[in-house]
């Protein structure tokens, strides 16, 4: 029997050895797991002790008595949408705002370099801890929101569209397995979608651009404590425009002096509307079509865009900016116009849109690096209030009469659109005055 004994021994400790590898081997194929999902992890464990389950949206309108129908919400959806709720950053080192501060919205998708370009740009902008900056997020993506908490130059609030196609899986506003794709024909293929006026079937990446603009501007506007009061003008800003040090003290002179100086003007701009051109560098106010680089407008002026709500979600093109142009505008019955100094106080520096810019390999920034020359004059505000004002008459571009580019003939789309422009009123109760 004695034996017998040593190669029994010797298999229990093969056993014992062969069970210890196994569970090792688990280990690392869990922790490999864990780390391609950290970022969804990162998020819910950061804010779980600040947003509990019971966490109630309280700060909604409406306007009409119907109820919004909104996609069914993932986990990350609904934590995003509280995150939202939080007060901003770095209050115990800008405690108040200054009573004539413009508000900034920074709305960004995901291109860190970019964003690194602006956030340090806006670093060095005079008047910067005045005021309160807001970072608008098109899903949740780790580096980019590593950038923005770093901000440490002023308040700073961060908001994530919760019903950005990013934030899905396998289902609208994202892509369901029963959606068409490019030119399918729904009868034949047996899918789910209604084509653009060029027969294309919707792409989540290419509609997010425009969800994520009209969100933005109902949640800022009407959805958010710290500006749903906010009189005064909000200045949007995108990921990649590079704000020059006397931005904010040039808009702040502009806003002032638009009533007076040009009553027909319903924006600020601190760029010419051609993002190639860097100003005329006349000792004039220029009046002209209002640009998508540094805009700034007030609440009247949203709320006559607000109530264009169907021609903005309607029209067939998944740009904002030229929805705008080509209906919304048009629709007012006379010229939009925008005031701005003759010297550039913003330049747009993305060589590639929608969403690329991202990563290493992919980089729109020429050698890591943005080099746009910033002379003295740029550094203080250099706007006379004794200039007169040059009007653009009849200016190039998108006009009324412009069918548009497509990508948003999906009638999930518009209505998602829709449902965003009625989200923030009181449900079942009486809307605000």
């Amino acid at each position: 029997m004695a034996l017998n004994k040593k190669p029994r021994i010797k298999d229990a400790a093969f056993r014992r050895c062969l069970s210890v590898v196994l569970i090792t081997l688990l280990g690392v194929v869990l922790l490999l797991f864990l780390l391609q999902t950290n970022t969804i992890s990162d998020l819910v464990n950061r804010y779980t002790n600040e947003t509990d389950d019971n966490f109630e949206l309280t700060h909604k309108y409406s306007q009409f008595t119907r109820n919004v129908t909104l996609p069914k919400q993932t986990d990350l959806s609904i934590l995003l949408e509280k995150r939202n709720q939080l007060p901003p950053r770095n209050l115990d080192l800008f405690p108040k705002l200054a009573n004539n501060h413009v508000t900034i919205v920074l709305y960004v998708h995901n291109r860190p370099q970019y964003l690194q370009v602006v956030v340090e740009s806006l670093s060095r902008v005079d008047g910067i801890g005045e005021t309160l900056l807001i970072v608008s997020h098109d899903g949740f993506f780790e580096e980019m929101n590593k950038i923005v908490e770093g901000i440490r130059f002023c308040q700073v609030k961060q908001i994530f569209a919760p019903y950005s196609p990013h934030v899905f899986n396998n289902s609208f506003p994202s892509v369901s397995v029963t959606d068409c794709k490019d030119k399918d024909d729904p009868v034949k293929k047996h899918c789910k979608g209604s084509p653009d006026q060029y027969g294309n079937h919707r792409s989540p990446k290419i509609v997010s651009l425009k969800h994520h603009w009209w969100w933005m501007m109902n949640t800022v506007w009407d959805g958010l404590e710290e500006t749903c009061h906010h009189s005064g003008h909000i200045l949007f800003i995108e990921e990649d425009h590079y704000i020059f040090p006397n931005a904010y003290r040039n808009l702040q002179i502009l806003t002032a002096l638009k009533a007076k100086k040009c009553p027909r003007c319903y924006a600020a701009n601190l760029a010419p509307s051609d993002v190639k051109s860097r100003g005329e560098g006349w000792e004039s106010l220029i009046a002209e079509r209002m640009g998508n680089v540094g805009y700034a407008f007030n609440r009247t002026v949203w709320r006559k865009i607000h109530r264009k709500a169907r021609e903005f979600c309607f029209f067939d093109d998944y740009n904002w900016d030229i929805t705008m142009w080509a209906t919304v505008y048009p629709s007012f019955g006379h010229p939009v116009y925008t005031l701005r100094g003759p010297r550039t106080s913003a330049v747009h520096f993305g060589k590639c849109g929608l969403h690329q810019g991202q990563g290493e390999r992919v980089s729109c920034i020429d050698k890591g690096a943005v080099n746009i020359k910033v002379e003295e004059i740029d550094k203080v505000g250099n706007i006379n209030e004794k200039w007169g004002v040059h009007v653009y008459e009849n200016q190039a571009g998108y006009q009324a009469g412009f069918r548009g580019w497509g990508g948003w003939g999906d009638t999930r789309d518009r209505e998602l659109c829709l449902a965003f422009a009625n989200m923030y009123y009181f449900r079942g109760g009486t809307s605000p005055s």
